[in-house]
């Protein structure tokens, strides 16, 4: 299934993650959020990083996407070492390459959904428009209502068009469907998986779901800071096909 992905999935590694280790003081206790983590992703791919709260699934996310620094290790992104980038640098990186959806929408609410997605697009160099991006999650109808006038699928996709309307190579998803009930979470994950399939954007997609991992390329499993389990699923299933 999505044999477009074939090709890339095997040659290039867009992030390439390299004895990655972050630790936290918390009160008189040392906790070690990451221990020494070393995986790649590749172009196109669609992961799912599956984990319990505490896993370190978050943490990953967060320094890959540059809003966290590791303790010790490297994060390379094609090639170019990540970690050892200035807070310009790492602006840039977050503001060039990476889209984020978060579990909660974080839309402002005095703008309407097109609104939303245009913050986004006036700050980026190559975007699409911000109706181009509301069409392609399905909201090509919903472009003047504001987050209020929104249901919660509603107000997750347009923070996903918002994601994507600047055409980020990295397409990085916090839990992104944590705060709706079981229909709204498919057409969300629907929705993601369009993203990946259509524009071929490398997707990580975190959560504690494990039905969740059916719809992915690739599944990786993190327990107490440590990748426990990294491996390829034979055929991706169709996110209306989920069943939690």
């Amino acid at each position: 299934m999505h044999d477009e992905h074939e090709g890339t999935t095997q040659h290039e590694a867009v992030l390439r993650i390299s004895d990655l280790s972050k630790s936290y003081i918390m009160g008189e206790v040392m906790v070690e959020a990451l221990k020494r983590v070393s995986i790649e992703f590749y172009a196109g791919e669609l992961a799912v990083l599956l984990g319990a709260s505490g896993s370190g699934k978050s943490t990953l996310l967060n320094i890959i996407g540059g809003l966290d620094v590791p303790t010790s290790g490297k994060l390379y992104f094609h090639g170019r070492e990540i970690t050892a980038a200035t807070e310009a640098e790492l602006t840039e990186y977050r503001r060039r390459s990476i889209g984020f959806v978060f579990q909660f929408y974080n839309l402002i609410s005095s703008l309407t959904a097109l609104e939303n997605v245009q913050l986004v697009t006036e700050i980026s160099l190559n975007p699409m428009s911000a109706g181009e991006a509301l069409n392609l999650v399905g909201l090509g109808n919903r472009l003047n209502h504001f987050p209020a006038q929104l249901s919660g699928g509603e107000q997750q996709r347009v923070a996903i068009a918002r994601a994507v309307a600047k055409r980020p190579e990295l397409l990085l998803c916090d839990e992104p469907t944590g705060a709706l009930d079981f229909q709204t979470g498919k057409l969300v994950l629907d929705v993601i998986e369009k993203v990946n399939r259509e524009l071929g954007t490398t997707t990580l997609v975190i959560t504690h779901n494990v039905s969740i991992a059916g719809m992915a390329d690739r599944v990786v499993r993190l327990g107490s800071g440590e990748v426990i389990e990294d491996r390829r699923n034979l055929v991706r299933v169709s996110p209306s096909e989920l069943v939690w």
